[in-house]
């Protein structure tokens, strides 16, 4: 079986019970204990440990979007925050042009590239922004902006919306047209315990877009892999509905529960474990007995089950020792 089918057989919840994972590991969390994470790249045959050995950009650097939106990085290596938005006013919103569908990627080399990777029996994977819909409007409109549009229902919001699910839009049919197995995305919908705005409001607003591009993919052959940080427990039977195939959902926010009556079984888990509690403040003991919950409540015989960790400053190094150790030997679980 090649690994492009054993990939679709493993969306269809038709796999065979492996448990899976990918770590990755920050340019700062690496500064901080350089050699002693290399055996972690060579350890498991389960687990996939990447290193960011350089860094990605320099702390207080800024950048210019393809939006216009500036940001500012004040962390070495991690993320930023937009510092100015450029529909921050309604009034520009009349001469504001979105970028340019075309000049997202080289889509020449992304059609040949997918075309080599399925004859190698490989997955063709295309990627999207970090910032999708949701977020885009925010980093568009400022936060607090884009929350008074929800909560007053303005009606100039549809008109920004057109242009944000536009561009994607053609992003999809490009990736279509080259071949593509699968597109991900990424899009922060949940704060801590709750979401942003209602879920109500969420399915006015967001889930419009969601719907007519993930089905467009789906109706096409490609599945949609989404990315969200935060809580989803309202919406989780929505994206569903929308036509996600992998979820990458947080898992201790969500709770691992809620998780089990809404999604396994229904939609491939690609797990986000625990960054904030367990894993950077917990014992190695902790960590290991988090991952097993992980796996015992969300895997299964069939499959449906991937964990993903990124790890940041300052996770002790016996944490993550104790991570990757316990991503594999719990890698066959569901096979025993």
């Amino acid at each position: 079986m090649t690994e492009r089918e054993k990939f679709f057989r493993e969306l269809d919840l038709d796999g065979d019970g492996t448990v899976s994972a990918d770590v990755g590991i920050t340019y700062p969390v690496w500064n901080e204990y350089k050699e002693r994470l290399d055996w972690m790249e060579r350890f498991s045959r389960y687990v996939h440990v990447g290193i960011s050995r350089t860094p990605s950009r320099p702390a207080y650097s800024k950048w210019t979007d393809p939006w216009g939106c500036e940001w500012l990085y004040p962390l070495e290596s991690l993320d930023g925050l937009v510092m100015r938005h450029p529909v921050a006013e309604w009034d520009a919103l009349t001469s504001y042009k979105g970028p340019n569908s075309a000049e997202f990627t080289d889509w020449s080399e992304v059609e040949k590239k997918f075309k080599a990777a399925k004859a190698r029996g490989e997955v063709a994977r295309g990627g999207t922004d970090h910032g999708f819909v949701f977020l885009r409007l925010t980093y568009l409109r400022g936060f607090n902006a884009f929350m008074e549009d929800v909560g007053s229902r303005d009606e100039r919001l549809f008109d920004l919306i057109g242009v944000v699910e536009g561009y994607w839009f053609d992003v999809a049919k490009r990736y279509v047209e080259a071949g593509a197995d699968l597109v991900s995305f990424g899009d922060d919908l949940g704060l801590q315990n709750r979401l942003p705005i209602s879920p109500n409001a969420w399915r006015t607003f967001i889930k419009p877009s969601y719907m007519r591009i993930f089905q467009y993919l789906r109706s096409n052959g490609v599945r949609v892999h989404l990315h969200t940080d935060g809580y989803i427990v309202d919406i989780i039977p929505d994206l569903i509905e929308c036509g996600v195939s992998i979820l990458n959902p947080q898992e201790l926010v969500n709770g691992l529960e809620n998780l089990r009556q809404l999604a396994w079984g229904r939609v491939f888990l690609d797990l986000d474990i625990d960054r904030q509690s367990i894993t950077p403040f917990g014992t190695p003991e902790e960590c290991e007995r988090h991952i097993g919950r992980c796996v015992q409540t969300l895997g299964s015989p069939r499959g449906g089950l991937h964990l993903i960790w990124g790890v940041y400053p300052h996770t002790p190094y016996e944490n993550i020792e104790a991570v990757v150790r316990a991503m594999d030997s719990y890698a066959e679980y569901w096979k025993r």
